[in-house]
């Protein structure tokens, strides 16, 4: 894994600055992704991560998993569609990725519906990612309480992995910092596995850099930044998608921090 910018001990990151550096060290080095993700999210996560430079790998099979996540530089474990074949593949991928030293991301997609769903999602916990990247009805079923930054900061100390909440205006935390980003545009909602395929940005941007806060930070306001840049020129939500990925695909550091929102 390769920090590109300053770490844990800078209480006050560039994050635009590292988001520009790792989108360029993302299309130079062409990390590759493997994303357990949920069948309506597969192809428009496949397609994010290419446009942002990464390499996807989308296998869930569970006997083929672990050798997909061991050439992979970051996994990505999205329990959207959690059928027979992702629930024994998902733990023996993230022993794969554990074992390695490879960063995690959780995506509990859902979990306010499922009872059995938030209890496969709490012993995903138990392995340690690296984020987790939800919403505030997720997280609300996850820590039994209601989101604030007090919460999100608890829940990020406790267990050890960075909080991305993504909303309106989306909240990252380590326990210690957090950072608001009011980057994005409705027509976001208005698309299929938007936040599924941001969530494999976060995975894409952990591999790159030793700090996931700022790693989570930075996909977020790319994936926020992206959005803007798309709705300028889309029409409605069928040519937002495409007009969204050729965003990302062009995407650089000065228009970054050009339109970033961060507080």
């Amino acid at each position: 894994m390769t920090s590109l910018h300053a770490s844990r001990t800078d209480p006050r990151p560039d994050i635009p600055a590292t988001a520009g550096a790792l989108l360029d060290g993302l299309r130079r080095g062409r990390l590759r992704v493997h994303a357990i993700t949920n069948a309506a999210a597969q192809v428009f996560t496949a397609n994010l991560l290419l446009a942002a430079g990464a390499i996807p790998s989308l296998t869930i099979a569970p006997d083929e998993v672990a050798d997909f996540t061991t050439r992979a530089g970051a996994l990505l474990v999205n329990l959207g569609t959690l059928d027979a074949d992702r629930r024994a593949a998902i733990p023996r991928a993230v022993a794969t990725a554990r074992a390695a030293g490879t960063p995690w991301v959780l995506d509990p997609v859902f979990v306010d519906a499922s009872p059995p769903r938030l209890d496969f999602a709490r012993l995903c916990l138990a392995g340690r990612p690296a984020v987790l990247r939800c919403n505030a009805a997720e997280f609300a079923s996850l820590s039994g309480r209601s989101v604030s930054d007090a919460t999100l900061r608890d829940f990020s100390a406790s267990h050890g992995a960075v909080v991305a909440l993504t909303g309106e205006v989306d909240r990252v935390t380590d326990g210690t910092r957090i950072v608001a980003i009011a980057n994005g545009h409705p027509l976001m909602t208005r698309v299929t596995a938007m936040g599924c395929a941001a969530t494999a940005l976060v995975a894409a941007f952990a591999g790159l850099h030793a700090d996931p806060f700022e790693a989570a930070a930075a996909a977020l306001l790319v994936v926020g930044v992206a959005g803007e840049v798309a709705a300028e020129t889309a029409r409605g939500p069928g040519s937002f998608q495409p007009a969204f990925l050729d965003a990302l695909h062009a995407l650089d550091a000065p228009a970054i921090a050009a339109r970033e929102r961060l507080s």
